[in-house]
């Protein structure tokens, strides 16, 4: 496998405010509502955060730290599969950066230093999309999509 890097960029507007955007990511109450998983971190500088499967188990899936905080506005971790939390060269890197923008909030969300072709790269390329879409309809209607749903079959 290459050792390329590549970037994904997604970008959302939410009829909504920076402090429900930012309480969306960081509120393991509110996210496991959307995204099926609870962020869990005392959102410090420097801190873990773990999201973790809101099911019986409460299966880890992914781990990192918390790079950078200044809420509402903007939150860096590190990510990289529980498995692989002990390899240094398997951490990526989300920012959240949320801004006011009329009457709602743009919410740019970059996963960059990803190994291109990986499966890290090519698992969150599916899977961002989707949870964006429902963290917008669960903020604007209080329901979340089911983003474990699969393509139904033709």
């Amino acid at each position: 496998m290459s050792s390329e890097k590549t970037t994904l960029i997604y970008v959302t507007y939410i009829a909504s405010t920076a402090e429900k955007v930012f309480g969306a990511i960081t509120r393991p109450e509110i996210s496991k509502q959307y995204w099926g998983h609870e962020n869990v971190s005392d959102w410090q500088a420097g801190s873990d955060w773990a999201h973790v499967r809101d099911n019986d188990e409460h299966t880890v899936n992914l781990v990192g730290k918390v790079v950078e905080i200044a809420p509402p506005r903007r939150l860096v971790v590190s990510w990289a599969n529980h498995s692989q939390k002990d390899d240094p060269t398997a951490y990526s890197r989300v920012t959240f950066e949320i801004e006011d923008y009329d009457e709602m909030v743009r919410l740019t969300v970059t996963h960059d230093d990803l190994v291109a072709g990986s499966g890290m790269h090519l698992g969150v390329s599916k899977g961002w999309p989707i949870v964006l879409s429902s963290m917008k309809s669960f903020l604007e209607t209080g329901r979340g999509l089911d983003i474990f749903a699969k393509p139904k079959a033709a």
